[in-house]
């Protein structure tokens, strides 16, 4: 019987790499559901499936539970936060990621949030449709100093995109070893210090802890702008409506929000009157050709060698 690869990532395939094409070339057989992993929704396709590609949405042990057969999930992205590995390694279903394919999109993509949200673009296009063509007096990056939460691959790239521009850049990371190079060029910090310290502050930190509060905001009244390209818990929204409307936070630039709903339910953020303030994108930040391709290639990769019963080359600890 042909083996079924359940696929639920929005933009799988959506590149130039045929992943689909690739699976099928191996004699597997695909079937795709929507990438909130609605247990409804999945349950039949769960029942038949002998490896997942899986979006961002949660994989929980009662997904599990509707797999007999499964024998992979191939996270489609870097971040497991909403897998349960626990659970996944209880039933002894190895769990991959992709680590690295989408880093440099996502770096730019935080540069292009940093610099719309610092220049006011959205609201001058506004400004402009509404026959009003009055400036706005904004900053330089190069004037500014940038603070830059985690270290890791994205947080890398996007010191190499600010330091192009001139911009003085601290870092925070506790994992980092204070030995590490990148410490000659980058001044060393704690998040803490960010706060009195810093312009701007963009967040690359894995999920799981909230770095952006109402104590952080009070720390001082410096106006800061912050950018999170991250998870959308590091940052207390509540705290940052109510520091954006006191000037605490001159701008928000994010691409992803907690609650991804608007009206009542919906996030503080999205408040009228912070529209000229608040940035958003709907997770753009890894949405590249080149991007969807590394994540294509490296998700089919592992879970081809899964389903042979093969060592993937990313594997995620539980």
């Amino acid at each position: 019987m042909t083996a079924t690869v359940l696929v639920t990532s929005r933009s799988f395939g959506s590149g130039a790499f045929d992943a689909a094409g690739a699976l099928a070339d191996a004699g597997y057989r695909l079937v795709r559901s929507g990438s909130a992993h609605r247990l409804d929704e999945l349950a039949p396709l769960l029942a038949e499936a002998d490896g997942w590609i899986a979006g961002t949405g949660p994989v929980t042990a009662a997904h599990l539970e509707l797999a007999p057969r499964l024998r992979g999930i191939a996270r489609y992205g870097v971040g497991v936060d909403n897998v349960d590995l626990v659970a996944a390694a209880a039933r002894g279903i190895p769990v991959t990621n992709t680590p690295g394919a989408n880093s440099a999109a996502v770096a730019e993509h935080t540069l292009a949030l940093l610099l719309t949200a610092l220049r006011g673009i959205p609201a001058a296009d506004r400004r402009v449709r509404a026959g009003d063509w009055s400036g706005r007096s904004a900053r330089e990056l190069s004037a500014l100093t940038v603070g830059v939460v985690g270290l890791g691959r994205i947080g890398r790239l996007v010191i190499e995109r600010l330091r192009a521009f001139g911009a003085t850049v601290l870092g925070a990371d506790p994992w980092v070893d204070p030995s590490d190079p990148l410490f000659e060029s980058v001044q060393r910090t704690d998040v803490a210090e960010l706060a009195s310290r810093c312009d701007v502050v963009t967040l690359h930190a894995p999920g799981g802890q909230t770095v952006i509060d109402e104590r952080w905001l009070a720390t001082d009244e410096r106006p800061v702008l912050l950018v999170n390209t991250a998870r959308a818990d590091l940052v207390d929204e509540e705290a940052v409506a109510r520091a954006a409307r006191r000037g605490r936070v001159i701008a928000y630039a994010a691409d992803t929000l907690a609650t991804e709903n608007v009206g009542e339910t919906g996030s503080p953020l999205l408040a009228d009157d912070l529209a000229d303030r608040v940035v958003l994108t709907a997770h753009l930040g890894a949405q590249t050709r080149e991007g969807v391709d590394g994540m294509g290639r490296m998700a089919v990769a592992d879970m081809l060698a899964l389903l042979r019963g093969a060592a993937p080359a990313h594997p995620v600890p539980a």
